[in-house]
C-alpha cells in the first residue's frame, strides 16, 4: 500500500478514550478458551468488533473494510478519464463547427459581391481549409496537433482553440503536479522551463542517490527553489514518495482504460508534453521515479466508470485515492488481524474513511500494543500465546464474575478461622490473656501494661492482669487437584468452556488468598495427563474416545502423595466411566461401560478413601444421563456430588470450595 508522509496537529476529534487492555483481554476470553488459538480469537475480536460495558462501540475491521469497499464504488463512479476525452472532442467539434460557419458566411458575403475576383479568393479559400479539414486525423491528439498548425480565419474558433490547449495543458500538469493548479494558471514558458528545471534536478539527485554520491544540487538546495512543488517535504524520500504515488496514479489512470482508449489518451499526452518541451524530462523523471519505488504497483487499474466527464487531474486523483483504499483493504481483509492491525496506515484511513474510522482503528493498536507492552501476550514460534500474567488476568476475571454471580448468595466464609492456637502465623496484634490459652507472651504491651498499672520505676512487677498474648491466626493447609473431563462430548455439548473459566477461576482464588494450599490441573479422555494451569486456557479436546476416571483418579493421588492437611479431588464430568487402564498400560475403550471398567474405577476411588483423600464430583448435563455410577462414589467415598448445568457450574464450585475450607 502506498505509504503517506506528513504530520498533523492534535485536533479535537481526536479527544477519545483508550480501550481498557483488561477489557479488551475478558472480551476474547471466552472465544480463546472454546477455540484454544489466541490469534484467531483475536482475529474474531478484532474483525466483528464489540461493545465496551459502558456502551461505546469498537468498530471491527470488517465494518471498517466494508467502509473501504462503499468508499471505493462511491469513488468509481466519480471519475471518467474517456468522458473527459470525449468532452475535448466535443469542444475540438464545436470550434470546427464554428470555423466552417465562418467561412460559409465569407462565401455568401463574396458570392453576393459584384467582384469577381474577390469571388475567386474567398471560394479558393474555403476549399483549401476544407481540404486541410478533411485530411486531419480522427485521433484527438492528431487533430489538435494539425490544429495548432491550422490558421484560422474565425476569431471566435481561435480563441476557443487557444482556450482548449491552455485548459488542456494544465489539466495534464495537474495530473502529474497536483500543487500546481495552487499557482499555475495558464502555463507560460518561464513556468513551463522552471517546471523542466525542477523536474531534471529531480532526475540527477534521485540518479546520484541510487549511485551513492553527494547530492548537486543538494536537499535543502532543492527544496529552497522548488519547494513549493512538495508542501510538507522534508527528505528526499519525502518527494520521490510523493511524486512517485501521484506518478503511479496517472499511470493506474491510463490502465483503467480500454486498450484502444488508452493509446489515444496517451498519445494526447505525448502530444502536449512534446507541445510544452516537458517530454524528455517527464519520461526520464518517471523511470527514475519507478526504480526508486519498488513497492508501488506501477501496473494497477481501477474500474472508473463515472456518469459525468472529470478532469484528467481529478481522475488521478481518484485512482490515487483508489490505491490507497485497494491497499487499505488488503491490509484490512487479511487473515491475520493481529498481525496486520498494527500495519494499518491510519493516515490513509483518516483522508479516505474520515476521523470516526481512523480513531476506531487507533483504538484497537492501542489496545493490541498495551496487550503485549503489559506482558499478557507474547510471541513463541510465531505464533502469539497467552502469558503467564496473562492466564493470571484471565483467571481473575473470571473468579469476579463468579462472586458476581454470587453476590446474592450467604457471605461466603474465608480460608482461616479467626482462633488463637499455636502453630499457625503471628499477627501483629495481641490480646489479654485468659487461664486456659496457650501462654505466648507479647512482652512489649504485658510491660506496658505493668507500668501503666505501678507507674514509673523499677522493678517492675506484673499481675496476671498485665499479661498479653500474642494472637495467632490457625490456617488449614489444603491440597486439591482439579480433573476436568476431556473427553468427545464436553465439547460436543459446551461443557469445556465452562469447566476451564472454573478451574481458572479457582487456581486463581488458591494462588493468591491461599497461598500455602496445594493446587494441581488433570485432564483426562482415554488417558489422564497432568495439566500446567497457564496451558488451561489452550486446552482443547483430545478426539479419542473415553472417559477414563480410573487413571484420573490415580494419577490426581499421585499428585497428592506427599501432601499434608486436608485433601480432595474436584472431578467435573458430563458422564460415567467408559474407558480404563489394562495391566499393559493401555486404555481399553467401551460404550456402554463394562464391569471390569466400573470396578477399576471403584478399587481408585477405595484407595484415594484409604489415603484420606474427597472425591467431589461436578454432574454436568443430568437431563442427559442419570450417573447412577458417581452417587456410589460419594456413597463410598463420602465426597459430595453436585447435579448442576453449565451456566451455573462455576458458583456451585466456588460456593462450595470456600465453605469447605471455612468449614
Amino acid at each position: 500500500m502506498p505509504v503517506r508522509y506528513g504530520f498533523r496537529r492534535f485536533g479535537e476529534d481526536d479527544d477519545f478514550d483508550d480501550l481498557d487492555v483488561g477489557e479488551l483481554l475478558r472480551l476474547l476470553s471466552d472465544d480463546y478458551l472454546e477455540s484454544g488459538d489466541l490469534e484467531e480469537a483475536m482475529d474474531r475480536l478484532l474483525r466483528e468488533g464489540f461493545t465496551t460495558p459502558d456502551g461505546q462501540r469498537a468498530e471491527g475491521l470488517r465494518d471498517l473494510l466494508e467502509r473501504a469497499r462503499s468508499r471505493r464504488r462511491e469513488l468509481e463512479a466519480q471519475a471518467d478519464p474517456d468522458g473527459e476525452m470525449q468532452r475535448y472532442r466535443d469542444w475540438l467539434d464545436e470550434i470546427e463547427a464554428i470555423e466552417a460557419g465562418e467561412l460559409d458566411d465569407m462565401l455568401a458575403e463574396a458570392q453576393a459581391s459584384d467582384d469577381e475576383r474577390r469571388k475567386e479568393v474567398t471560394r479558393d479559400l474555403v476549399e483549401q481549409r476544407k481540404m486541410q479539414r478533411e485530411l486531419m486525423s480522427d485521433r484527438l491528439a492528431d487533430r489538435l496537433g494539425d490544429y495548432q498548425e491550422y490558421e484560422f480565419v474565425s476569431s471566435e474558433a481561435r480563441e476557443q482553440f487557444e482556450q482548449l490547449i491552455g485548459e488542456l495543458q494544465q489539466d495534464i500538469l495537474n495530473t502529474y503536479f497536483e500543487q500546481s493548479k495552487e499557482f499555475l494558471g495558464k502555463p507560460d514558458p518561464e513556468e513551463l522551463a522552471r517546471m523542466r528545471e525542477m523536474m531534471d534536478s529531480l532526475s540527477a539527485m534521485i540518479e546520484q542517490d541510487r549511485r551513492g554520491e553527494p547530492l548537486d544540487p543538494s536537499f535543502e538546495e532543492f527544496m529552497e527553489k522548488f519547494g513549493d512543488y512538495f508542501p510538507g517535504a522534508e527528505s528526499l524520500e519525502d518527494v520521490v514518495r510523493a511524486m512517485a504515488e501521484r506518478a503511479a496514479a496517472a499511470e493506474a489512470m491510463f490502465n483503467s482504460l480500454s486498450s484502444q482508449q488508452q493509446g489515444e489518451l496517451r498519445a494526447l499526452f505525448d502530444q502536449m508534453m512534446a507541445d510544452m518541451d516537458l517530454n524528455f524530462s517527464m519520461n526520464r523523471l518517471v523511470s527514475n521515479l519507478r526504480q526508486a519505488t519498488p513497492d508501488i504497483d506501477w501496473s494497477r487499474a481501477h474500474r472508473m466508470r463515472g456518469a459525468e466527464p472529470s478532469s484528467f487531474a481529478q481522475a488521478a486523483s481518484v485512482a490515487e485515492q483508489l490505491g490507497e483504499l485497494r491497499g487499505l483493504e488488503e491490509f484490512l481483509g487479511q487473515s491475520n488481524a493481529a498481525q496486520g492491525l498494527p500495519e494499518v496506515d491510519v493516515e490513509a484511513v483518516r483522508r479516505n474513511l474520515g476521523d470516526d474510522a481512523a480513531q476506531h482503528v487507533v483504538r484497537l493498536q492501542k489496545a493490541l500494543k498495551g496487550l503485549r507492552d503489559q506482558g499478557f501476550i507474547d510471541r513463541e514460534g510465531g505464533r502469539l500465546k497467552l502469558s503467564a500474567k496473562g492466564v493470571r488476568q484471565i483467571g481473575q476475571q473470571a473468579l469476579k464474575d463468579l462472586f458476581d454471580q454470587l453476590r446474592n448468595s450467604p457471605a461466603l466464609g474465608a480460608h482461616r478461622e479467626s482462633s488463637v492456637a499455636r502453630g499457625g502465623d503471628r499477627e501483629e496484634t495481641s490480646k489479654p490473656w485468659e487461664p486456659g490459652e496457650p501462654f505466648s507472651l507479647h512482652l512489649p504491651n504485658t510491660l506496658r501494661n505493668a507500668l501503666f498499672r505501678q507507674g514509673p520505676g523499677t522493678p517492675v512487677h506484673l499481675h496476671p492482669d498485665d499479661f498479653e498474648v500474642e494472637e495467632f491466626e490457625a490456617t488449614r493447609r489444603a491440597s486439591t487437584v482439579f480433573a476436568i473431563d476431556l473427553s468427545l462430548s464436553m465439547a460436543m455439548r459446551g461443557n469445556l468452556v465452562p469447566a476451564k473459566k472454573m478451574v481458572l477461576a479457582l487456581t486463581s482464588l488458591i494462588r493468591s488468598k491461599f497461598p500455602r494450599d496445594f493446587c494441581a490441573v488433570v485432564g483426562f479422555g482415554e488417558t489422564a495427563q497432568e495439566l500446567r494451569i497457564e496451558d488451561i486456557p489452550a486446552l482443547n479436546i483430545d478426539y479419542a474416545y473415553g472417559t477414563n476416571l480410573q487413571h484420573a483418579l490415580a494419577l490426581s493421588r499421585h499428585l497428592m502423595r506427599r501432601q499434608q492437611g486436608e485433601r480432595q479431588i474436584v472431578v467435573v464430568t458430563d458422564g460415567e466411566p467408559t474407558a480404563h487402564l489394562m495391566e499393559n498400560g493401555q486404555p481399553y475403550f467401551a460404550w456402554p461401560p463394562v464391569r471390569e471398567t466400573l470396578e477399576k474405577t471403584m478399587a481408585e476411588v477405595l484407595r484415594c478413601t484409604k489415603a484420606g483423600i474427597i472425591i467431589n464430583i461436578f454432574a454436568l448435563d443430568i437431563e442427559r444421563s442419570q450417573f447412577p455410577f458417581v452417587e456410589q462414589i460419594a456413597r463410598v467415598n463420602g465426597g459430595r456430588t453436585f447435579y448442576t448445568s453449565v451456566d451455573e457450574l462455576g458458583a456451585y464450585a466456588l460456593d462450595d470450595f470456600v465453605r469447605h475450607h471455612r468449614e
